[in-house]
């Protein structure tokens, strides 16, 4: 469970550019301290001819009491937080929106320095709270199902803008009345691919799980993926975060059509790579989430051809009602047809449930995210394609 505490209502300073993680004031670069994670901190430190415990000080300052003022982290010199002042900061994104839910949940419209906007979204259930954030400013995969990938790409966030999610979060559901449950999971699972943004996405999530920092477990920071391979080989050797694959067909011809980036890693190399991930910690399970829609990917042989690709993986499946968006040519499928096709999963063996829809009456259900993105890929097509290949 994450221990926040916050004294003062939050400071939302708008990030400024995307591109270095500095920004200027007069002659002066300062850097964003979101940016970095603990190993990043201690070279910071040490540049500055200080001792590399002082990163420890400032992560559990900045992370775990959410102090964005250094004259107020007491236990750091005060040469040394006029220093900090000079040189450094904490920026977070800026709310432009927050919306609440008739079931509880909350959504965040943030805005950018580039002007886009990414949606945080924020579930409370019996016994936890989930935090659903956001890797990329659109997404450039263009699954036919997701309302994401209708808005497009732009850009990857920074770790500052992906950590920032979290804060805001923390700060803002702590001063909510009606709001009880802290936030104990975090799924990366909102806007974007968060493979395609590798070194931002890792940096992130081991704050994530830092003692220093954020301190969850790493069976409560999941990363989910539509299945870029070499990056899905190369996850478990840099973080311990749990896996969820988004799969949504048992077939490449039909993969093909729903998760476009399946004709570069079809489903024979992704679940190889799904093998070999587990092979690394076989105390886990792999999250399958499959959306339901009607007529396309819902039948009882859909199902059976599902439970033999699986045969041999640990998993847990999510079956996930589709959430409708404006311009969606799905339907969900009935409760008939899922829980059939939930029926044949359980009786092969996997453990299998139905997502239960939520936030929907505010667009923040699973596939609904939009955010608002300037576009880059529609002017230049081209330019999605070469982003993937270069990963």
């Amino acid at each position: 469970m994450l221990a926040f505490f916050v004294s003062e209502k939050p400071r939302i300073i708008t990030e400024l550019s995307h591109s270095s993680m500095i920004s200027m004031q007069g002659n002066t670069q300062k850097i964003n301290l979101l940016d970095f994670d603990r190993q990043d901190m201690e070279s910071f430190f040490v540049e500055m001819g200080e001792k590399p415990f002082r990163a420890s000080q400032l992560l559990k300052w900045v992370h775990q009491f959410g102090v964005t003022d250094f004259d107020e982290m007491t236990n750091v010199s005060k040469a040394l937080r006029i220093k900090l002042t000079e040189v450094a900061e904490i920026r977070l994104p800026e709310i432009v929106e927050q919306q609440l839910s008739s079931d509880g949940t909350c959504k965040w419209v943030l805005k950018l320095d580039c002007g886009n906007h990414v949606e945080t979204v924020y579930i409370p259930e019996d016994g936890r709270g989930t935090l659903c954030i956001s890797s990329q400013v659109g997404c450039p995969l263009d699954c036919s199902f997701c309302a994401t990938a209708q808005q497009g790409f732009n850009r990857n966030l920074t770790t500052a803008e992906i950590l920032g999610q979290l804060r805001i979060a923390h700060q803002t559901l702590g001063e909510m009345k009606n709001v009880n449950k802290p936030i104990t999971n975090v799924v990366l699972m909102g806007m974007g691919e968060p493979l395609l943004n590798f070194k931002n996405v890792v940096k992130a999530s081991n704050l994530m799980m830092d003692d220093f920092a954020y301190n969850l477990s790493k069976y409560r920071v999941t990363l989910s993926t539509a299945g870029i391979v070499p990056s899905l080989d190369k996850l478990s050797e840099l973080t311990d975060v749990s896996l969820a694959v988004s799969l949504h067909a048992p077939n490449d011809e039909l993969r093909n059509q729903l998760v476009p980036i399946n004709t570069k890693y079809p489903l024979s190399d992704l679940l190889a790579a799904c093998k070999r991930f587990f092979a690394k910690d076989n105390r886990r399970k792999i999250t399958f989430e499959y959306v339901m829609l009607a007529g396309v990917n819902d039948q009882p042989e859909h199902a059976r051809q599902l439970a033999k690709i699986l045969r041999g993986i640990p998993a847990k499946i999510n079956l996930i009602p589709f959430n409708p968006f404006n311009g969606a040519g799905y339907r969900c499928s009935s409760k008939e047809a899922i829980d059939q096709f939930r029926s044949i999963l359980v009786r092969s063996g996997l453990v299998t449930v139905t997502r239960k829809t939520r936030g929907d009456d505010i667009d923040a259900a699973c596939g609904q995210l939009v955010g608002k993105v300037a576009d880059r890929t529609k002017k230049n097509r081209r330019q999605t394609v070469n982003f993937i290949q270069e990963q």
